[in-house]
């Protein structure tokens, strides 16, 4: 609940909170925030301070780059290997076209809902290249941008963009265009990447 919080902007980005404030507001008593915050403070997500207790961790740009720079390698890569495989009798593939190879009117226009489809459309592509070690990194780092990621849906072109770019990966994909999909998808990251900064700049202002 913490982390959730603390994704959708609820617990902002510097802000400071004492173990007893957050056991007030969800109920419960301080022992299971404090494990809770211990964890989230090994993830990164949480600093303590002994003085001025707790803090959600104020945003890193040039962190979060770094994170996308990475996400940019596993995905081509996953293509790449994409490419060596019969696309059709991929499941994986199979649902990603299911979900996102709709007409516009059928666009989902829920922010978290359409967060968590996008993050599972990237996830998908690495898992259905076939390594599972690679794929497992992929998750852990898409949990890390979660909390910036989100935001590129609060726009309604970034909706229409990110439907338009995903059709377009995986007709690139299907039609065994390899260089051309390892292109669109490093496009369509940093792209992403460039507008929830901006928003998110935006937002903190």
């Amino acid at each position: 609940r913490i982390k959730n919080d603390i994704f959708d902007f609820k617990l902002m980005p510097g802000e400071r909170f004492t173990e007893s404030e957050v056991a007030q507001a969800y109920e419960v008593s301080r022992t299971p925030i404090r494990q809770a915050l211990y964890r989230l403070q090994q993830e990164g997500y949480v600093e303590v301070s002994f003085r001025s207790g707790w803090q959600v961790r104020p945003l890193n740009f040039r962190y979060y780059e770094e994170l996308y720079d990475v996400r940019i390698v596993l995905e081509k890569d996953a293509i790449y290997k994409l490419s060596q495989q019969d696309c059709e009798q991929s499941s994986e593939l199979a649902r990603l076209k299911a979900i996102w190879m709709v007409e516009p009117q059928d666009y989902l226009n829920d922010i978290k809902q359409l967060s968590q489809l996008d993050e599972d459309f990237h996830c998908a592509l690495v898992r259905a290249a076939g390594n599972n070690e690679m794929a497992r990194i992929h998750l852990d780092l898409s949990e890390k941008i979660r909390i910036i990621r989100r935001l590129d849906f609060s726009k309604q072109y970034r909706i229409e963009a990110t439907y338009q770019e995903h059709q377009h990966i995986l007709k690139l994909i299907f039609e065994q265009k390899t260089e051309e999909a390892i292109a669109a998808i490093a496009t369509h990251i940093q792209q992403s990447r460039d507008e929830v900064k901006k928003i998110t700049l935006h937002m903190l202002d």
